[in-house]
């Protein structure tokens, strides 16, 4: 559970997601509603690390983020927030620039186009 370990994994992929459980099984509401968020937004591909099997790594992200809360969402290997943050972010359309930037094309934009169609 030490810094760089951490540090690696945040950095391994521009999606991260710490959480309770895994995508296809969440175990915890907050950890469900940060996949739906992502799912809602086509993000499929991202790492998630399921700190229930992992007590170091459940310890150490919270060390690490100076966060106390799980699930931790990384975009870039930068602290984003938790759900709340999220949801937030989902919300007011930040998350959609966000994802930009990584170069991820949010399937909202897709959806808003087919609304203006009809």
């Amino acid at each position: 559970g030490s810094r760089e370990a951490v540090e690696r994994l945040v950095r391994a992929h521009p999606v991260v997601v710490f959480m309770k459980g895994s995508p296809a099984q969440p175990l915890c509401g907050f950890s469900n509603a940060v996949v739906q968020i992502l799912r809602l937004h086509g993000v499929e591909d991202y790492r998630a690390h399921d700190v229930l099997q992992d007590p170091d790594l459940r310890q150490g992200i919270k060390n690490y983020s100076n966060w106390p809360t799980i699930p931790q969402v990384y975009l870039n290997g930068e602290f984003v927030g938790g759900c709340d943050i999220l949801l937030q972010m989902h919300q007011n359309g930040d998350l959609v620039e966000e994802l930009k930037k990584l170069g991820i094309r949010s399937a909202l934009l897709d959806a808003e186009k087919d609304q203006d169609k009809k």
